[in-house]
């Protein structure tokens, strides 16, 4: 048997030792993310009787005011219905963060949208604009816990929730 030069093994035992702490690290940083999700109704909307009512200029002043109150978090996507009242309360903060709108369907059951949430933003945030029969459940899906319903005179609730990178959920409810 031929004998190995001492270097040789070094560098051996190296790089496999190399390669077997690196292997679970990397796994690590793509499971061990943690998110935060901000969901709000649109704001207020002209009471017109329409199917899909433009923003009052309480609701344009009330975008304005969210999208300032999250300019400092680091916004990686921002979804919305397509009805104009949610993308005009949503289109002052994407525009803050370089962002196109995200249309999601608002017919689509909450657990499955909060399980695609989840699945395409480990690791970072995400504003949600829907509308006052569906934000709430969204919330819920998102915290796995209880979230009171939304009247449909309500127009300033602002959800945030976080997921640490264990999966432990927490919400949290403001006033805008």
């Amino acid at each position: 048997m031929k004998k190995m030069p001492l270097t040789a093994l070094l560098l051996s035992c190296l790089s496999l030792l190399s390669a077997c702490t690196s292997a679970p690290h990397a796994e690590a940083a793509q499971t061990d993310a943690s998110m935060t999700f901000v969901i709000v109704r649109h704001a207020e909307k002209v009471p017109d009787g329409s199917k899909d009512p433009p923003l009052t200029d309480a609701g344009h002043a009330r975008a304005q005011a969210l999208a300032k109150r999250l300019s400092s978090m680091p916004v990686i996507a921002v979804y919305t219905t397509p009805f104009q009242r949610t993308r005009q309360t949503a289109t002052p903060t994407a525009q803050e963060h370089g962002l196109p709108l995200i249309e999601y369907d608002a017919k689509l059951p909450a657990s499955e949208f909060a399980a695609q949430l989840k699945q395409r933003h480990a690791g970072q945030t995400v504003l949600v604009v829907g509308h006052s029969n569906t934000v709430p459940d969204i919330a819920a899906a998102l915290c796995s816990c209880d979230v009171a319903p939304m009247s449909e005179a309500e127009y300033d609730r602002l959800m945030t929730v976080r997921i640490d990178a264990s999966g432990r959920a927490a919400l949290d409810v403001a006033r805008q």
